[in-house]
């Protein structure tokens, strides 16, 4: 395994901003299994090692308030789309090649970093195995239709955060509701900096130019949004 990818998994991991007791566990467990040297890639199908990185990908309309989910064939789940790592494949750049070999479509990303950690057992025709996911946002459009993979998912549907919340967990990926909670803080934090930039900005216009510097969230922001909800 290179040294160097491990090193920037390392990194994003360690910037994650938790938001519960729960995924600050899955990081902490995470880095440690990541300077441990175990191999962190699946390099034989469908489970060596017992342990490895997946990349999952939440496509957002953030127009319709809406996210995208997959009728998984082998998980027998609704699931979020992604696969895993390729051996010394950067974690963003398996949800680039993968969402053009599920979806057909490019990977525009809403949020840079990583944005959500699980480790979770598999279940479904491949089970017994852990999958660590990491979790991206990218960017999608619910009303254009999708030409997804026929191997991979029975088809697709874009729920709205509480469609998701109301459907019982059995039925999902067993850590996507506390997605659904966390991207509502964030898109709340979002929203409420975004009005504060404005207003400040107007404020400031007759005196000294500002910019803009958007909606997006600093870590330390992120955190101290999570802390107090």
């Amino acid at each position: 395994m290179d040294s160097d990818i491990k090193n920037q998994i390392l990194k994003l991991v360690e910037e994650i901003a938790p938001t519960d007791d729960l995924e600050r566990e899955h990081i902490d467990n995470t880095i440690q299994w990541i300077k441990s040297g175990a191999e962190l890639f699946r390099i034989q199908k469908p489970d060596i090692p017992p342990k490895h990185l997946v990349s999952y990908f939440i496509i957002v309309d953030p127009k319709e308030n809406k996210i995208l989910l997959t009728d998984h064939i082998k998980a027998q789940l609704w699931l979020p789309a992604g696969g895993h790592a390729e051996p010394n494949e950067h974690p963003k750049t398996t949800v680039e090649r993968e969402v053009v070999e599920e979806l057909n479509t490019q990977a525009e990303f809403l949020y840079d970093g990583i944005f959500f950690l699980t480790q979770a057992a598999t279940v479904g025709l491949t089970a017994g195995h852990t999958d660590v996911s990491l979790w991206y946002v990218l960017k999608g459009d619910s009303n254009t239709p999708l030409q997804y993979d026929l191997g991979e998912f029975n088809g697709y549907k874009w729920f709205t955060p509480e469609e998701i919340l109301d459907t019982p967990i059995e039925k999902l990926d067993p850590h996507l509701h506390r997605f659904v909670n966390k991207w509502i803080k964030y898109s709340d934090a979002s929203s409420k900096h975004l009005e504060k930039l404005c207003h400040d900005t107007l404020i400031a216009s007759a005196g000294a130019s500002t910019r803009l510097a958007g909606s997006k969230l600093s870590d330390e922001e992120i955190s101290k949004s999570f802390e107090q909800k």
